[in-house]
């Protein structure tokens, strides 16, 4: 990102934030989605068949490991092929492994509110706006039925239907060739949850924010220059 040159000026440089021809200080905002604007939580879909205790020991289970099996099907591998052969493995598991995905409207808990006010702050003045997400194909069609906000973005790259999930570095050269349009990812915010992905993100260029869900991102995005007003 490009800064204003040091040294004495004649006068006070000052950006109107209520200019509407002033520049946009970035070329685009790039947020993920689960449990930065989405939040997800798998435990309740699977609880909803067979019960919380049941699915606490299946998530924390390290012989099946939720997570990386999720990140398969995040990258792209059919859901009925993911079941079949988890289950043929672990047998023993059957009951939870077909459970997330027949359940999977429970693990949408609701939006992250102070995230999607930031979001819609930002769409009203005119930043462009970009979704990179792991999230199947199969499965992504319900958060866009049920969360309007979606709709504020010029784009969505669901990593599902590319084959390829963050923090693999092939994801960002799509980032790069989907935003062409609208600059290069040198000049794009990127926000995540994922400290790995986001430091994928740095090393292809992006400015990297790391969200903890703390209330710290409007005020990070103020400090880069973005046209928000400060919490109150």
């Amino acid at each position: 990102m490009s800064h204003p040159p040091q040294g004495p000026v004649d006068a006070p440089f000052v950006i109107d934030l209520d200019d509407d021809v002033a520049p946009n200080p970035v070329d685009a905002v790039v947020f993920d989605l689960g449990n930065v604007l989405i939040r997800w939580d798998p435990a309740p879909a699977i609880a909803a068949e067979v019960g919380p205790e049941r699915a606490a020991a299946f998530l924390a289970d390290p012989a099946f490991d939720f997570a990386a099996w999720n990140h398969i099907q995040d990258a792209g591998r059919p859901w009925e092929d993911a079941e079949r052969l988890a289950v043929q493995e672990h047998p023993h598991l059957e009951q939870e492994i077909l459970a997330y995905r027949t359940h999977f409207s429970k693990a949408l808990l609701g939006p992250v509110e102070d995230t999607v006010a930031v979001l819609r702050d930002l769409h009203a003045q005119d930043v462009p706006l970009v979704a990179l997400t792991n999230w199947s194909e199969e499965l992504f069609p319900q958060a866009l039925e049920r969360f309007e906000f979606l709709d504020l973005f010029e784009d969505i790259i669901v990593s599902g239907e590319e084959g390829l999930a963050k923090p693999d570095a092939e994801i960002f050269e799509v980032l790069a060739d989907r935003i062409r349009h609208l600059g290069g990812l040198d000049d794009c915010i990127f926000v995540d949850d994922s400290e790995a992905n986001v430091q994928a993100a740095i090393a292809a260029g992006l400015d990297g924010i790391l969200f903890t869900d703390t209330g710290h991102l409007r005020e990070d995005l103020i400090v880069r220059g973005l046209p928000l007003q400060p919490q109150r």
